[in-house]
């Protein structure tokens, strides 16, 4: 379990630091003088740095879904705001209101309480049945997220929102029921795989729309709380997580200050756009 957790943890503050990495490469992207297109990504390279730490919490948060529960992974990976606003603090010039600093210590005490509370063990091996429908729900996310681009924003945001966050759940719980199976060949015809891949692409796709439709804190708020919530239901009630013995009010109490509190540092989680 402690692995598991460390790679949650990990995971976290990868995709914090990466964030505030790629605001940095972006920045000096802007404001080099620069002409030559070469100077210019060389200029921005540190955008690539944070987009290779993104990959690495990726993989670490895969490590993390083997043996810990949904709701543990999602609330710690979600966390990763709070990382984004403390290195934003110290090497962007950001501040933080009394109300975020609140956030943070929230944050802090709700990870504690999950990581004491989530009882170690690996999903329920999916039927065949399960695996395709978790593929098949692909279809009507997408139809939502492009009905969502479509709409006029006061609509569209928070529908490309929800979407948003239906992806990034979808990619939660494929990796948890995933297995890699000795042969490559029979991984491609393993419909979880897909559906991974497919549920990344538009969760990745409907933020970033759904972040130039209006406002950041209101778009990430609603991904986070969708991106967490939604997973730990289907892990409790479909893939066999469990809360240990006399924990649960432990598990309610850090899960939604967790979630509480990410949400309230939500504007910080897209630096890199700002």
């Amino acid at each position: 379990m402690i692995l598991s957790l460390a790679c949650a943890l990990g995971a976290a503050l990868l995709y914090g630091a990466g964030t505030v990495l790629q605001a940095i490469g972006l920045r000096r992207a802007a404001d080099t003088a620069a002409e030559s297109r070469w100077a210019r990504l060389w200029a921005a390279r540190l955008y690539v740095v944070g987009l290779g730490l993104d990959g690495l919490g990726f993989f670490a948060s895969l490590v993390a879904l083997r043996d810990l529960p949904l709701f543990v992974v999602e609330s710690v990976i979600a966390s990763s705001v709070g990382v984004t606003a403390i290195l934003a603090v110290l090497f962007l010039g950001a501040r933080l209101t009394r109300a975020e600093v609140v956030a943070l210590v929230a944050v802090a005490v709700g990870l504690v309480l999950l990581a004491l509370s989530g009882a170690e063990g690996p999903g329920v091996a999916p039927q065949p049945w399960s695996a395709w429908l978790l593929l098949g729900l692909v279809a009507p996310v997408l139809a939502l997220g492009v009905l969502a681009s479509r709409l006029r924003a006061s609509l569209g945001l928070p529908l490309l929102a929800v979407t948003a966050g239906l992806g990034f759940a979808g990619v939660g719980v494929a990796a948890r029921i995933i297995t890699v199976p000795q042969e490559l060949l029979n991984l491609a015809l393993d419909p979880v795989p897909w559906a991974l891949a497919l549920y990344a692409v538009i969760a990745l796709v409907a933020f970033g729309l759904a972040l130039q439709k209006g406002s950041v804190t209101t778009a990430t708020a609603i991904t986070f709380g969708v991106e967490t919530v939604a997973p730990a239901i289907v892990g409790l009630t479909w893939l066999g997580d469990r809360v240990r013995p006399d924990m649960e009010t432990a598990a309610v109490l850090g899960f939604c200050l967790t979630l509480t509190g990410c949400i309230l540092l939500g504007r910080h989680s897209t630096v890199a756009t700002a």
